[in-house]
């Protein structure tokens, strides 16, 4: 059966079946092997059916023969030159302005408890004087 097919061997095989997790592929009368999902590109591959169709005539390498069980793993993407990859500069931080804040600027943002009572008392004393 699997005599003839010896690792890192490359054939022509049609796919006979597919599966969520790959697709089978015929290599002669008796022998089929099975081409994992991770195995039919490069790159990720979410459904099989988006690549591979049964009868699909395809070059495939075989990457493991077991001879006990009669399993061969294929693999479609050792066939094909792996896509070249654009270098991409790496992002520069941004550099953030520093504020300066000035006196006669009025503080944001949360102010405590005691601040307030001492503007609050401020306030009151001003309010006095009024009267």
């Amino acid at each position: 059966m699997s005599t003839n097919y010896e690792v890192g061997s490359v054939h022509t095989g049609k796919v006979t079946g597919i599966q969520p997790y790959g697709a089978f592929v015929a290599l002669d009368d008796q022998t089929q092997g099975l081409v994992h999902i991770s195995e039919v590109t490069h790159g990720f591959v979410k459904d099989v059916n988006e690549h591979l169709k049964t009868g699909d005539e395809v070059q495939v390498k075989v990457l493991t023969v077991d001879e006990k069980s009669g399993k061969i793993s294929l693999s479609i993407r050792a066939t094909q030159e792996a896509p070249v990859e654009e270098k991409r500069e790496a992002k520069k931080p941004q550099r953030r302005q520093a504020t300066v804040k000035t006196e006669t600027e009025a503080p944001q943002g949360f102010n405590t408890l005691k601040d307030k009572l001492e503007e609050w008392i401020e306030q009151s004393k001003k309010e006095e004087i009024k009267k």
